[in-house]
């Protein structure tokens, strides 16, 4: 019990990084196109990781390889739709919908994994998708282009903590991190070849979200979430990121001035609450997670 709380509080930390990164690539899009953004935060998160753990490079093997390069892939699809619609969409309506994952995991996992959500995480979730929905409506939602492309982002992100929730615990974590950030650079850096003119930014903004990206928000996030993972469920794990619009919604308030009226503020509760809930043991047994 202590163990599977102190990897939803690191989870946390990493949600809490990714809400403030809906603000600094929302205004670093300003001065750089979708791809070529991606492009420069994981190649730097690339070399990063190959600097700090090049002495276990010699783990790899064909399964890693192979299960990280599809984990890699849904991660590019997550990256790529949800920075494309953040040039059409708010940072807040954006935090949105990717929470929506909360929503898709259990019932994935259910329909591919065979895997029973517990009640009180089955309750959790109700509480977060009454959440979100309020944080929408009250916000004045309006669906557009923008939003179309990050609700697909969702849709990638429920089967990323999926996979990574089944692969963590059959293979290094560090390593199916690297693999994986490795595959999205390889992908990003064809996609913006092809579909843009990558340059080298000069834009202070620019490098300070490029920065905090790769850093924390990639280096740092993706291997807390591999190794802490496999120590808590992917219902679990994709109700404590429902929280990503909760700080989504702070952070493009005091930064960008996006509104939050009194049915998103209940609605951050109703999240909130929702995590509190499904680390309440009711249930008598434990979750049953692949």
């Amino acid at each position: 019990m202590r163990r599977q709380l102190y990897a939803d509080l690191s989870l946390l930390a990493v949600v809490i990084v990714w809400g403030y990164t809906f603000v600094a690539i929302k205004n670093a899009l300003e001065g750089i196109m979708p791809f070529n953004f991606i492009a420069l935060r994981f190649i730097i998160a690339f070399i990063i990781l190959l600097l700090v753990f090049w002495k276990r490079l010699h783990g790899l093997n064909r399964y890693v390889i192979l299960r990280g390069g599809i984990v890699g892939l849904f991660l590019f699809f997550a990256y790529g739709f949800q920075t494309v619609g953040l040039k059409y969409t708010t940072a807040s309506n954006a935090g949105f919908i990717t929470g929506f994952s909360v929503v898709l995991v259990p019932v994935f996992s259910a329909i591919i994994l065979k895997a029973r959500p517990s009640i009180e995480s089955t309750a959790g979730v109700i509480c977060a998708i009454a959440g979100i929905f309020l944080l929408s409506y009250n916000s004045g939602y309006v669906i557009n282009k923008g939003d179309i492309l990050v609700f697909f982002c969702a849709l990638a992100v429920a089967f990323h903590i999926l996979s990574v929730g089944y692969y963590t615990k059959r293979a290094d974590s560090v390593l199916l991190t690297i693999v994986q950030v490795g595959v999205v650079t390889l992908l990003s850096v064809t996609a913006a070849l092809v579909f843009e003119k990558p340059v080298i930014p000069h834009s202070e903004v620019v490098w300070e979200a490029i920065i905090v990206t790769s850093v924390f928000a990639t280096v740092g996030a993706y291997l807390v979430q591999n190794i802490m993972q496999r120590f808590t469920s992917s219902t679990h794990t994709a109700l404590i990121f429902s929280g990503e619009p909760v700080f989504a919604g702070i952070f493009g308030f005091y930064f960008l001035g996006e509104r939050l009226g009194g049915g998103s503020i209940i609605g951050c509760f109703l999240i909130l609450a929702g995590m509190v809930i499904s680390e309440v043991k009711i249930s008598g047994k434990e979750e049953i997670d692949s």
